[in-house]
């Protein structure tokens, strides 16, 4: 497969975020006993694109992402990001590292700080901006993400949905290549999600980050992507992609389309047919 590592940005600027994944496979041995969790998967990923992960439960959507993140090692086959190996032959296992950065369904805010602090933790440890400097830029990005209000609040005097969107910006201070969100609107009301949505998309349009996001929600995944991955039930594999054309910057308008319908149906339809398949098989969750 061809890499994709030339785009450019307005200007000529070389963009950053390519992410290729060529024939994974992960197996699992729990007991003794081994487990395939992803089969001979591959992927292509643009610079810059927002790339959606549906499946069935336990197909290994976060499997895959763990990889990408150094959380997890791998079997077989290869994943490099802008043509760089993270894993592969003689190095089953990625190196973590700020290019990459993961946020979870679970928040994981630090709770004794206020949210600016939280958010210039990152730079701070790494030593790559001073403290005050770290504060000032902290600051600037809670208030692009409309929270500048906000900084000096700890986690637990703001809601959910304004701790979720401060551990993006924390993310995103960091000028990370990818972007890797497991769920992150998983347990959220629709309100406090359709919220969300847009305020995460004004930051994309902002950034451009590669985005590599696993969601159940298949609204979610056509409203917020450029393209939708279906990956099978377990061992994972690729099943279908689902390329969304619809207009950039986008609102909830595009909701009631005719478009939006019928990717919704084109998505469902694949998705189901694995989802009907992993119930048959009895699959349990692994990842």
């Amino acid at each position: 497969m061809q890499e994709v590592t030339d785009v450019k940005k307005p200007g000529g600027a070389p963009r950053r975020g390519a992410l290729s994944i060529r024939e994974v496979t992960k197996i699992y041995d729990p007991e003794g006993v081994n487990v395939m969790a992803v089969d001979n998967c591959s992927m292509e990923v643009a610079p810059g694109e927002f790339c959606m992960i549906v499946g069935p439960s336990g197909c290994g959507k976060t499997t895959l992402l763990n990889a990408i993140a150094g959380f997890h090692s791998t079997t077989t086959g290869e994943i490099r990001l802008d043509g760089e190996l993270l894993c592969g032959p003689g190095k089953p296992m990625a190196e973590q590292g700020a290019d990459r950065i993961v946020v979870f369904q679970q928040g994981a805010l630090f709770p004794w700080k206020t949210l600016a602090e939280n958010v210039a933790y990152g730079p701070m440890v790494q030593g790559v901006i001073s403290k005050k400097g770290a504060l000032e830029k902290a600051r600037e990005m809670l208030a692009e993400a409309g929270l500048g209000e906000f900084g000096d609040k700890y986690p637990g005097e703001v809601s959910s949905g304004m701790a979720r969107r401060a551990e993006i910006v924390r993310a995103l201070i960091n000028n990370p290549r990818v972007l890797l969100l497991d769920e992150p609107y998983r347990a959220m009301d629709a309100l406090t999600k359709a919220i969300m949505h847009q305020a995460l998309l004004e930051m994309y349009d902002r950034t451009k980050v590669t985005m590599f996001f696993i969601t159940h929600d298949l609204e979610e995944a056509i409203f917020l992507g450029d393209r939708v991955y279906v990956l099978t039930t377990r061992p994972c594999r690729l099943k279908k992609v689902v390329d969304v054309k619809i207009a950039r910057p986008r609102n909830y308008e595009v909701l009631t389309s005719e478009q939006f319908r019928l990717l919704v149906e084109e998505t469902k339809d694949a998705v189901y047919e694995e989802a009907i398949k992993a119930f048959q098989s009895g699959e349990r969750e692994l990842a």
